[in-house]
């Protein structure tokens, strides 16, 4: 496995950017008890991205994607994913009823997940390139949104309205279902425009 010390190097590299992600989102958090929510998630996947490194490193792609749906998720915790002000801008150039930053952060939530899911999938199961992989792949990245939403309504019932931050609903009776749409369509695209590239590197790595 000649890309593996490569690949230990790009954790590293990986390790290091959430570090610094972490710290610079924490400073000046609109309310640091809703960016302890918001990334909570990262710092419960980094110990595991960390001591898997050596027996089971992942392609760059997978750990670029890994970084790049963490900041999202930074930094949603340090504005608020109603308050992050591309969101403000997206309102006023598309004209839309509220900010929707969310989406793209949900967008990313089944992006990201499907290249992981689909990484593991051909490197510990059977299961080869084709219509059950995709259809696969698609179905746990919308179980992970909905475990996800779970989380979201488990909160608001133990916070109250103490959650409404961290929810992020800006009151649309619908931002549950929207918010899985939205990782499923991240799934999709996410195989349907990089899965040879994602292919390319497993290749190199394995």
């Amino acid at each position: 496995m000649s890309g593996v010390p490569h690949a230990q190097r790009s954790c590293t590299l990986l390790m290091l950017g959430l570090l610094a992600g972490l710290a610079s989102s924490a400073v000046g958090a609109y309310d640091f008890g809703t960016w302890c929510m918001e990334v909570a998630p990262i710092v419960a996947v980094m110990p595991v991205l960390w001591f898997t490194r050596r027996r089971f490193p992942l392609t760059d792609l997978c750990y670029a994607l890994i970084l790049i749906q963490a900041l999202l998720m930074m930094l949603g915790g340090h504005y608020t994913y109603a308050r992050v002000p591309l969101g403000f801008w997206m309102e006023q150039w598309f004209h839309w009823g509220r900010n929707d930053f969310d989406k793209i952060a949900h967008l990313a939530q089944g992006f990201v997940p499907a290249i992981a899911v689909r990484e593991v999938l051909l490197r510990t199961s059977p299961l080869r390139r084709g219509g059950w992989l995709f259809f696969l792949v698609a179905a746990t990245c919308l179980a992970i949104s909905a475990c996800y939403e779970f989380v979201e309504w488990w909160t608001a019932l133990l916070l109250g309205s103490g959650a409404d931050a961290f929810l992020g609903s800006q009151g649309d009776p619908w931002d549950t279902q929207s918010d899985m749409f939205m990782a499923l369509v991240g799934a999709l695209l996410a195989q349907l425009t990089v899965a040879r590239w994602h292919d390319r590197q497993l290749a190199r790595l394995v």
